[in-house]
């Protein structure tokens, strides 16, 4: 009889766990959101810079590409891909090193508190801003611009799944590349240009098909041109696709390269990623 009852501990215990584990994700998920909105800096750059952009490009910036199309329309599809990868990818690459450098990561990891749990909070924080950002642009260019939302459950889909995989390898390469930076002070100056410059090259400012063609080879090596061009496929018409360099959106083909970053920077962040500073040891 006491066979029976022994087992039985284990498993109603797993549960609690978990509620547990949860629970504390989303306490540092809070926490993570609150620290980044008391960033004045972080809030702006962060929020404002996609919004005045935009703002700025449409007063330079009203023919079209084709007909239908402006370019105002075509600029804010990739200020959308642009403002996802800040709050991931630049966000991440810039803050991380700071709190490397002074400490934090260092007690945290000497804390009770699995490791995981503050990796899922900056995850939840850069889905909360993500998500935030997101809506302020889509908000600012239906009300100034007309942009037209999608029609259809199906371009909604898309531009979840986009959003979804684009974020996630951004923002595994944002921890990544964070371990570049060998002060705090170097984070921004490892993490900004290459941001910049692939902003440059993937269709952000300048339509794509414009730029020489090896830009265009190298900017499909990276994760950015490819939300570009799926967000292109839910936000402009279906006939746009033949603009595009292969003559369609190639959705299958955005999504197999946004899903191989996930898994690169998934590989990248649990090879390269360090809780203390060089000097620490």
């Amino acid at each position: 009889m006491t066979t029976t009852t022994k087992p039985a501990a284990p498993v109603a215990a797993a549960p609690g766990r978990r509620r547990g584990g949860a629970a504390l994700a989303l306490r540092q998920g809070r926490l993570e959101i609150t620290q980044f909105l008391r960033s004045r800096e972080s809030v702006v750059f962060t929020m404002g810079f996609p919004v005045i952009m935009i703002l700025i490009f449409a007063a330079i910036f009203n023919d079209e590409i084709v007909p239908g199309v402006s370019y105002t329309q075509y600029f804010i599809t990739g200020m959308i891909a642009t403002g996802l990868m800040t709050v991931s990818f630049q966000n991440l690459g810039i803050w991380i090193p700071i709190e490397r450098d002074r400490g934090v990561l260092k007690r945290y990891r000497g804390t009770p508190m699995p490791k995981w749990v503050w990796f899922a909070g900056k995850v939840l924080m850069v889905v909360a801003i993500g998500i935030a950002e997101t809506a302020l642009l889509l908000a600012v260019s239906v009300a100034l611009f007309d942009l037209k939302l999608p029609a259809t459950a199906a371009k909604w889909a898309t531009f979840g799944w986009v959003a979804v995989l684009g974020v996630t390898a951004c923002t595994l390469c944002g921890i990544a590349i964070s371990s570049l930076a060998r002060t705090a002070r170097s984070g921004s100056a490892v993490v900004t240009p290459v941001a910049l410059v692939l902003q440059f090259i993937s269709g952000v400012f300048f339509v794509f098909t414009s730029l020489p063609s090896w830009m265009q080879q190298v900017a499909a090596l990276f994760p950015l041109k490819w939300m570009c061009q799926g967000l292109r496929s839910v936000f402009l018409p279906d006939s746009f696709g033949a603009q595009e360099p292969a003559g369609s959106f190639e959705l299958g083909r955005v999504a197999l390269v946004l899903g191989l970053w996930c898994v690169i920077g998934l590989v990248l962040c649990l090879t390269t990623f360090r809780w203390t500073t060089k000097r620490d040891g």
